[in-house]
């Protein structure tokens, strides 16, 4: 082994010399480890822009495809609403504005007279769980974004076209009618008998 006595100058040059070359190519290997990462971030920021754009016409397609389920079910809600309910004024996305609150209801259908009644309709293309306590808070508020419908009794009808598991049940338990459509018709599911859960 060599000490550090045996070593000539010349020796401690070459070492130098290959330590500044290790520490050039150390250096440069840095610099494009860091033009990468800033590549990298790049890309990344990149992809996440694409995926927003993604969710954003995804969400856009979800709301073509609930207005489109709307309007599939709007003539023959109609019917449903006009023969079973007597509904005299159906009026299909109604929005209320009531200062800074706004509300906006898939169809609001209402009577006066000897049926003096008030049926809040959701349509969901897909009814999960959450379309439940949708329909209930708007029959609940009703009143407070529509006065003038005050003293009316309320029912709701949540109708949908694909229902997730036990979600049908579920609206019938929380006194709700529910409907689905079968050949291009809505038609009311709820068994003989129900008896809604006025409001």
């Amino acid at each position: 082994m060599t000490t550090a006595t045996e070593l000539s100058w010349d020796d401690i040059k070459q070492m130098i010399a290959a330590l500044a070359e290790q520490s050039k190519e150390t250096d440069q290997l840095i610099r494009e480890l860091r033009e990468s990462g800033k590549e990298t971030d790049r890309r990344m920021q990149e992809t996440d822009r694409q995926i927003r754009e993604l969710k954003k016409q995804i969400g856009g397609l979800g709301d073509k495809f609930g207005y489109f389920a709307e309007g599939m079910a709007l003539p023959t809600m109609e019917k449903l609403l006009r023969r079973r309910f007597k509904m005299e004024n159906i009026a299909p996305r109604h929005r209320v504005r009531r200062g800074e609150r706004e509300r906006e209801y898939d169809v609001l259908a209402w009577a006066n007279g000897k049926v003096n009644r008030v049926v809040v309709v959701v349509v969901k293309s897909r009814v999960k769980r959450e379309a439940i306590e949708q329909l209930i808070d708007q029959v609940g508020t009703l009143f407070a974004f529509i006065p003038e419908l005050k003293g009316k009794e309320r029912i709701g009808i949540l109708a949908g076209i694909d229902w997730d598991a036990g979600v049908m049940e579920e609206a019938q338990a929380a006194g709700l009618y529910t409907a689905t459509i079968h050949d291009e018709m809505f038609a009311l599911t709820t068994p003989k008998g129900f008896k809604p859960r006025g409001r």
